[in-house]
């Protein structure tokens, strides 16, 4: 029997919302666009971000201190943890419901709370730069600074606001259950917010103060289960070079090589779409045949059916 093309999607935060009654609403549009790429016969993992979810639990912990002095602070890591239960919660369930309305039912869904590794030697700890949480006075800032030991940077004038390192995902710990789940043909949500950040110590995984881009682990988890095709779900249906000048050209199909020929010019922003572009090369360049497609959660399939996004291909002699 033929194996299915297997695919690994990186949700963006604008398929899941900033609060609880979007995410709900969210998820419902979400699960549709993906239950169509099951039914153009294609086997699925989700991976997805947490910006917002994990901001607002990192807040709502905070406060939690401040009304009750014993309670100790949430480390970053439980954050992540904690977002990736809840978003899985309602992701599943109407992956689930929108699965049933269309008569399939022999596709299980279930959410892995999944913890990376990354190296404790990652040069991203060194200079923290990824904003999280809410903005902050500058006497709140000192406060929290001494108080949690955080970095906190001021932001554009807008006041003073946490900052954490993004190191680069080393290793997946729960792979192997990951693998054998998607093997017996489970839809599996996996890698949430970039996975839960830890190092190893011995045996001991120990949590890090850090976030780990969701396109560089969405990446790593589908070399891990060789997937077919890394599909990086954005805001925009294909990326551009020249954006926003009389010179944007929208990109098609572009070679591994001539997108790090684009990285070099400049064309893509930091923070934005230059990790989702790295991580579509690393992808793509990765094992010959693998592509990586950036484009709209809702042109999902017809990216699938190569019929828009930006695919990236490896250029093979």
């Amino acid at each position: 029997m033929e194996r299915k093309k297997r695919i690994v999607i990186a949700l963006g935060g604008n398929a899941l919302g900033n609060t609880l009654p979007e995410q709900m609403a969210a998820v419902k549009i979400t699960a549709r666009a993906i239950v169509d790429l099951i039914e153009e016969g294609c086997e699925v993992v989700v991976a997805h971000g947490n910006g917002p979810q994990v901001g607002m639990i990192n807040n709502a912990m905070i406060a939690l201190t401040h009304e009750d002095e014993a309670q100790p602070n949430t480390p970053l890591s439980v954050c992540v943890a904690m977002s990736q239960a809840y978003i899985g919660y309602d992701l599943q369930n109407a992956l689930r419901e929108e699965l049933l309305n269309r008569g399939i039912t022999d596709v299980p869904v279930a959410t892995m709370i999944t913890q990376v590794r990354v190296d404790e030697n990652d040069p991203a700890f060194q200079s923290p730069s990824k904003p999280i949480g809410k903005f902050m006075t500058p006497q709140q800032a000192q406060e929290v600074s001494e108080k949690y030991d955080y970095i906190m940077k001021e932001d554009a004038g807008r006041g003073y606001r946490r900052v954490v390192a993004s190191p680069k995902p080393v290793e997946i710990i729960e792979i192997g259950t990951i693998r054998t789940m998607v093997e017996s043909g489970d839809l599996v949500i996996a890698c949430g917010g970039g996975g839960i950040p830890v190092v190893r110590q011995g045996n001991h995984l120990k949590g890090a103060s850090a976030v780990i881009d969701k396109d560089f682990a969405s990446c790593l988890l589908a070399k891990e289960l060789d997937a077919d095709s890394l599909i990086i779900l954005t805001a925009v249906e294909k990326v551009a070079i020249n954006y926003g000048t009389p010179e944007e050209q929208w990109l098609d199909q572009v070679s591994v090589s001539q997108a790090r020929q684009y990285i070099a010019e400049g064309h893509f922003a930091p923070g934005s779409m230059l990790p989702k572009v790295e991580a579509a090369i690393d992808f793509a360049s990765s094992k010959e045949g693998r592509t990586a497609i950036i484009t709209l959660l809702e042109k999902s399939r017809e990216a699938v059916q190569g019929k828009t996004g930006t695919q990236f291909v490896a250029t093979h002699p």
